[in-house]
């Protein structure tokens, strides 16, 4: 696997025009709720509607179940019947307004669920909606005082209204890391919390006064027991769960050590494994992160780097809200 190659990950490969220069504007939500237009992107608890491969994006709907609005941005290509150019607000909805929506649960699906179905501008809209929405759900109190927090900047800010501090959208930045040793195997944890046999890269937040080279080797180490060298940046992913910035790097070995001499944390990793291309080719006795998530990516195009084929597309359901 070589720095930079192979697709992005399927949470990173779309945008949409943020059009922050609107953000400012007097009564731009107010607008936006009045204008027949514009396009409301629905979610409830966590969950969003779709029409196949997109986004179900609405017009006017009544505005008295809407916990939360905040505006998006604007369309860039035409979403089904929403033209490019279409100004979208999201709206987090009450149970009620949901059930008049969508009455059966199965109807809303979840981003990690989705991820592989969308397209590429529905994908990006939804995994901001996600993100602002679980933002705005932690900071409706103030970290420096306690006090009630309200929403500024058409959502993408809230002030507080006793000492007056302004609090932005808070991403966390996570390393997630292809540990490879001299024999080109794959280095693979169990964490405490997954059912038995399930596998995935190691990951963990880069800490404070950190860089995110620092932080592979430190996580690797802490996690495993080994010293890895030489950690090289792949690609990245947001993972709105609640908000992080999934940054995948590749490391190796370093010399002199026994690659087999592992020592999981018993924390949060309680198996490693070494894995060959033949073994996840076998796919026998372990599952893989689900396809939404980076760490699939990753292990898919490091197995690919030989030329052979790579892992079943079809999707499994991670479980683990980093990876």
């Amino acid at each position: 696997m070589r720095e930079g190659a192979g697709p992005l990950p399927p949470l990173a490969r779309g945008v949409f025009d943020r059009d922050y220069r609107s953000r400012s504007q007097a009564d731009l939500l107010l607008d936006l709720e009045r204008n027949p237009d514009a396009r409301i992107l629905p979610l409830w608890r966590g969950r969003t509607l779709l029409d196949g491969d997109v986004v179900r994006l609405l017009g006017p709907i009544d505005a008295s179940g809407v916990l939360l609005s905040c505006y998006l941005g604007r369309t860039i290509g035409e979403i089904r019947d929403t033209p490019a150019g279409a100004p979208v607000r999201l709206v987090v909805l009450d149970d009620d307004a949901a059930a008049a929506l969508e009455p059966d649960d199965a109807g809303w699906r979840g981003l990690r669920d989705a991820a592989g179905d969308l397209g590429d501008e529905s994908a990006a809209l939804v995994t901001a909606a996600v993100a602002l929405a679980n933002w705005h759900l932690s900071n409706s109190r103030c970290p420096r005082c306690g006090g009630t927090t309200l929403i500024e900047q058409a959502g993408w800010s809230r002030r507080c209204v006793d000492c007056n501090n302004e609090l932005f959208p808070r991403t966390d930045p996570a390393i997630i890391v292809v540990v490879n040793d001299a024999a080109d195997r794959i280095l693979l944890g169990s964490n405490v919390l997954w059912e038995q046999g399930r596998y995935s890269l190691l990951a963990g937040f880069v800490e404070a006064g950190e860089s995110l080279e620092q932080a592979v080797v430190r996580e690797i180490g802490e996690e495993c027991g080994l010293r890895v060298i030489d950690p090289r940046y792949c690609a990245s992913q947001p993972w709105p769960f609640p908000r992080s910035l999934m940054l995948g790097f590749q490391a190796t070995v370093a010399p002199g050590q026994d690659p087999d001499a592992l020592e999981p944390d018993g924390d949060e990793i309680v198996d490693l494994r070494w894995f060959t291309r033949e073994d996840l080719r076998g796919g026998e006795g372990f599952t893989l992160p689900g396809s939404s998530s980076i760490a699939r990516l990753l292990i898919d195009q490091w197995l690919t780097a030989d030329g052979g084929p790579g892992l079943d597309p079809s999707p499994i359901t991670a479980t683990d809200v980093r990876r």
